[in-house]
Order: C-alpha cells, then sequence, then structure tokens
C-alpha cells in the first residue's frame, strides 16, 4: 500500500456543530431577570413621581381656583372676599395635608398648632406674620388684613415643597385613593 491509499482512507475533518445561540446559558437568564426587575422598579418609581406631580397640579389647580374667585370679587365688598380666599386657602392647605400626611391628623389641628404644622412640614419661608394670623384666627375674623398675592405664592410654594421636594414623603399607593376621597380631583 501506498501512502497515497493510506490517505485516501481517512476521513476528512468532521467539526462540531455550531454552537447554538438558544437557549442561553444561565448567565443569560440570571441578566435577564436582574434587568426585568430593574424595569419593573424604574417603572414604578416613574408612575409613583407622575401620581405625585398629577396630584400636586391638582392641588395647585385648586388653590389657583380660590384666588381666581377672589380677584373676580367685588371690590367693595373686599373685607368679605378676603376673608372667603382664607378661609377657601386653608381648605385647600388643609386638604393637601391630610392627603400628604393621612396619619399626622392634621384635620383636627387649628389655630397655633395647625400654622406650626404647616411650618414643620413644608416651606414656609414666605409665611409673614399676618399670612400666620390669617391661617389661625381668618374663620373667626369680622374683618382680614392679609396681602392676598402673598398668601397666594406662600400657598404654591408650601403645595410644590411638598410634592417636589419631599421633605418627608408619604410615596404609598393610598395617595391616589386619598386625594380622590379629599376631592383634589379633575372633576373637583
Amino acid at each position: 500500500m501506498d501512502s497515497e491509499e493510506l490517505l485516501a482512507q481517512l476521513a476528512d475533518i468532521h467539526l462540531p456543530e455550531p454552537v447554538s445561540y438558544w437557549p442561553p446559558a444561565i448567565g443569560w437568564w440570571i441578566l435577564a431577570a436582574i434587568a426585568l426587575v430593574l424595569l419593573v422598579i424604574l417603572f414604578r418609581k416613574y408612575a409613583s413621581r407622575a401620581r405625585q406631580q398629577k396630584i400636586c397640579q391638582y392641588a395647585v389647580a385648586e388653590l389657583q381656583r380660590c384666588y381666581d374667585s377672589y380677584s373676580q370679587a367685588d371690590p367693595a365688598n373686599s373685607d368679605q372676599s378676603k376673608l372667603d380666599y382664607v378661609n377657601q386657602f386653608n381648605t385647600v392647605v388643609r386638604r393637601v395635608a391630610l392627603v400628604h400626611y393621612p396619619q399626622a391628623n392634621a384635620a383636627s389641628l387649628d389655630g397655633a398648632s395647625w400654622v406650626d404644622f404647616i411650618r414643620q412640614k413644608g416651606e414656609s419661608s414666605l409665611m409673614t406674620d399676618e399670612i400666620a394670623t390669617a391661617l389661625q384666627y381668618g374663620r373667626f375674623q369680622t374683618k382680614c388684613d392679609v396681602d392676598v398675592d402673598t398668601m397666594q405664592s406662600f400657598g404654591r410654594q408650601w403645595i410644590e415643597s411638598l410634592y417636589k421636594g419631599d421633605k418627608k414623603s408619604n410615596d404609598d399607593s393610598s395617595n391616589e385613593t386619598a386625594s380622590a376621597a379629599q376631592g383634589l380631583s379633575s372633576d373637583a
């Protein structure tokens, strides 16, 4: 036998089958599970933030409605329209406090304790002594001497600080239910 004959009897080299992409190795499954969990967490944070912004927008819009009502009131009856504004303002701020701090029992606060609560829970740098007095005693007065524009700016700042600054946020899903129960919805 000749060496060429011997070489002709040899079989060709057989390469192994190419590695398949499916099913992936266990490491890829773990990585996919981690990515899925991260996506769910990010989506929930985004949805929660969007819900908080929506509640904040409703509260600010309600405060603006109070201001618009004051602006359209008869100038001859300015004392009564200021008192009405202060009481409506106080109602909106109290509802926001109830929504944002449901465990704080804000509904039962009045007078100085109510003003202290407002100062502790949100940005209150624009709160003047006359605004504090109006919030404490507004509904019991016959005449109110408060700058409505400053009070409106303070209210807007306080509400936005709760939802955007998150001084001590309560970010659970009960906020949406509580906001609907308190009337801070688009239907109000």
